[in-house]
């Protein structure tokens, strides 16, 4: 098995890990590439030189299972490294929240044996696809795992979003900003500024305004075949796109153009993990403090 492996170049904690996890590879006889940026990370300060070639994720690339360690922001540029490639990407939390990475920081060598032994399940993530038009080039990423926010920049006032779904008028947000999210990106930014929950499997984009001037604009699902086209005033004249974290200003002539990816990420999930389990594990969905 070919395993290749990306990481956050700023935790030194995180290498503590690394001797294990290279140990349970080379057990099972897989051969291991690190990306290049986190290879030369651990080559610096890891205490031995671990048997390990350098990827360049920059360049094409084949294997047969990727691995995200650090929080939610490194499975998304692992994500973005894969593109369409079609690796399934497991992720090891070591950051806080962690909701995308399955496998635990304390508890690695058992669930990573069962994946190298092929006990596991694949999960068909989709993507979102931004375009600023034929004679726009984006500087920023256009691909996104969770989601593509449109927002404010560099001024206290609020901006004007015209959306239309499939060319008809949706509405026109007066918001600091608005989130399209994928289902994967429902436990995000969305939620955190109140949208609405999705499992993953769901054939759905979400819509969620960010402090709306008006109390009877609430967050929207639509299906995710529509097409989106949002067009923005700002007394600034510019607004920032930001794509899973990649950001860009953008003058407000900019037409955003966001729809449905022609691929999707396949996300490596634990057998006897859920997505139910793992709200009520992260996210502490529906406790009752209470009661404990």
């Amino acid at each position: 098995m070919r395993v290749a492996i990306f990481g956050n170049t700023y935790k030194k904690e995180n290498l503590n890990l690394l001797s294990t996890l290279f140990g349970v590879l080379h057990r099972k006889n897989a051969s291991v590439y690190v990306e290049q940026a986190f290879y030369n990370f651990i080559i610096e300060y890891l205490d031995f030189k671990p048997n390990v070639k350098k990827l360049d994720a920059e360049q094409s690339f084949h294997a047969d299972l990727a691995v995200s360690i650090g929080g939610d922001g490194t499975f998304l540029k692992t994500a973005a490294y894969i593109g369409n490639k079609g690796i399934p990407i497991i992720g090891i939390n070591t950051g806080r929240l962690g909701f995308l990475a399955d496998i635990a920081y304390d508890d690695i060598v058992e669930p990573f044996e069962k994946i190298l032994d092929n006990e596991f399940i694949i999960e068909e993530r989709t993507m979102l696809q931004m375009n600023c038009g034929e004679h726009c080039k984006l500087s920023c990423q256009s691909l996104a795992l969770n989601e593509i926010a449109i927002l404010k920049q560099d001024t206290s006032s609020m901006i004007t979003i015209n959306a239309f779904i499939n060319n008809q008028h949706l509405i026109s947000y007066q918001a600091d900003g608005l989130i399209i999210a994928t289902p994967t990106g429902s436990t995000a930014y969305s939620m955190s500024v109140g949208g609405p929950l999705l499992v993953p499997q769901a054939k759905n984009i979400i819509l969620t305004p960010i402090a709306p001037h008006s109390l009877t604009i609430r967050p929207l699902i639509i299906t995710d075949d529509c097409e989106i086209r949002l067009e923005v005033d700002s007394r600034t004249n510019s607004f920032l796109a930001s794509v899973d974290g990649s950001s860009e200003v953008f003058n407000q002539s900019t037409i955003l153009h966001i729809r449905k990816a022609d691929y999707c990420i396949k996300v490596v999930k634990q057998k006897d993990h859920n997505f139910f389990n793992t709200l009520r594990n992260k996210l502490m969905w529906g406790v009752d403090k209470r009661l404990q």
